[in-house]
């Protein structure tokens, strides 16, 4: 038997009231692909954070094909051909795409200054060489999120890493890149690499890993033959327990009319209309779900209704009262709780303490502050408390946990438990279980179908076409910022949908 590319051996790591990987072994062939399976919490990040210098395990030993290693940092891992792409790109937004690859390691010229040319041309190779289709001329801010993936990628190859580990490097992707990057993964193991990807889908791990190995709660599952394990048995390993892949939900029961949009324009980050003669309606007691190709006006439309984006022309009416000009605050206040897409950037405050990011919209009101305007810390940490079992959410330190020391799934659940919990009258929920496990994601969909039935209106965006056909009872299918058709799910297929999507009138 030839060498195993990683083996990693009784690997242990604690931090201050959890342990993190309870001496877990791993064994990664050479040029495979292995997926690394778990739930929100399980240690996939943590192990892989050993592997590549970011910690330093307790306990254990690494051998890199055959030899003992000591991973002190990331340079010691680069210098071993270990590269990672992290799930929260590390990118400079205003560099160009050669910038942020040469980044530490800047090319020079005979006079010592920078030659940028010579890195250009390495870099356009490699993205030819690689099929990545990258302008090494680019500017970050100016390409998809894909598309900037792929500048990560490049960034490992450029330092000549033939061990890559991905952290859930689909989360971010559409449907057709996650299919592009798993043709990637698929040139890049027949260019001899060996490839490590931590994943909470398992479609992903049928279609491209050989082997997965499953986390729980710190420590190692098992390891198996993908081609010889289902969905089901791969999930079960997972959470424990089996889990229900079908949305058990009654009829709905529409009630007065919540949200009504009137021909909505906003303009996007590139000066031009994303959401052009917008128009739509969410009843109480529905979920209206927005179905359209990433980069079709879904983020500006969410934003638009939540206040983030000011309108340029159009009207926003909530139970019949215009709130098209109103701020953030006075829309919280009147009844509308948002999960967006992005939970680092209008989510969360990753400095603060769980407790206080539960009470971020709430603090001013009590039991949270008392007349004087005082924070009442002893009901936000109860609050908080009631929350994290209720959302079964993994926060090692309990309601002092700092929210950026979590998993970005147990992130996620943080945002979702805070909405929901308002009570909204109208829940916009953008991407919702990007990165959760599967358990989580049946848990979160549960929710959701409970708010719908207390009456709320639920206004659902979501890249995954399954999640919107079996989560919503209306779908509305939007192309280039405008809706296209909106149909009663019972009557929708994927084809159906699909030909909207690409701006075919229903």
């Amino acid at each position: 038997m030839s060498v195993p590319a990683i083996e990693m051996i009784g690997i242990t790591k604690v931090f201050p009231g959890v342990v993190a990987n309870d001496r877990i072994s791993l064994e990664v062939a050479d040029g495979e692909i292995h997926a690394l399976l778990g739930e929100n919490g399980a240690g996939k990040s943590t192990l892989m954070s050993i592997l590549f210098g970011l910690y330093e395990c307790d306990g254990g030993v690494i051998k890199i094909r055959g030899k003992e290693a000591r991973i002190k940092s990331p340079n010691d891992a680069t210098a071993l051909g270990i590269g990672m792409v992290h799930q929260h790109f590390k990118l400079v937004h205003n560099f160009t795409v050669t910038e942020n690859i040469v980044l530490g390691m800047e090319p020079k010229n005979p006079l010592g200054n920078l030659d940028l040319s010579k890195a250009e041309k390495r870099v356009a190779e490699l993205s030819e060489t690689y099929g990545l289709a990258v302008d090494p001329r680019a500017k970050i801010e100016n390409i998809t999120v894909g598309m900037q993936q792929r500048v990560e990628i490049l960034k490992i190859l450029y330092r000549n890493a033939d061990i890559l580990i991905f952290d859930e490097p689909t989360a971010v992707l559409a449907p057709q890149e996650v299919d592009e990057l798993l043709e990637i993964f698929n040139r890049l193991r027949s260019e001899a690499k060996t490839i490590v990807f931590i994943t909470h889908k398992l479609r992903e791990i049928k279609a491209a890993a050989g082997r997965c190995t499953v986390l729980r709660r710190g420590r190692c599952i098992g390891t198996v033959n993908v081609k010889d394990t289902d969905e089901q048995k791969l999930a079960e390993m997972m959470v424990g327990r089996e889990v229900n892949f079908r949305i058990e939900k009654k009829p709905a029961r529409p009630g007065k009319l919540i949200l009504k949009i009137e021909d909505l324009t906003v303009i996007g980050s590139k000066g031009v209309p994303a959401v052009s003669g917008l128009s739509l309606e969410v009843h109480a007691g529905e979920i209206v779900g927005i179905a359209g190709v990433d980069g079709n006006g879904q983020s500006e439309l969410v934003a638009a209704i939540s206040g983030l984006l000011p309108l340029k022309s159009g009207r926003i009416f909530l139970k019949g009262k215009d709130i098209s000009r109103e701020n953030i605050r006075r829309r919280n206040e009147d009844g509308i709780g948002f999960v967006p897409e992005d939970r680092h950037k209008h989510g969360l405050v990753l400095d603060f303490r769980v407790d206080e990011n539960f009470v971020l919209k709430s603090f001013r009101r009590n039991p949270y502050s008392d007349k004087l305007g005082f924070l009442r810390f002893p009901a936000i940490s109860d609050h908080a408390m009631a929350l994290i079992r209720e959302f079964d959410i993994r926060a090692g330190g309990g309601p002092a946990t700092p929210v950026k020391g979590m998993s970005g799934g147990n992130q996620q659940k943080a945002v979702i438990a805070r909405e929901i919990d308002l009570s909204p009258e109208l829940l916009v929920v953008a991407q919702p279980t990007r990165g959760l496990d599967v358990g989580a994601i049946e848990y979160i969909h549960r929710r959701i179908v409970e708010e719908r039935d207390k009456g709320r209106a639920v206004l659902l965006v979501s890249f995954e076409l399954d999640e919107i056909m079996a989560l919503c009872d209306r779908i509305a299918a939007v192309s280039k910022g405008h809706v296209v058709g909106v149909v009663p799910a019972a009557e929708a297929d994927e084809r159906r949908i699909g030909a909207m999507m690409a701006g075919v009138e229903a």
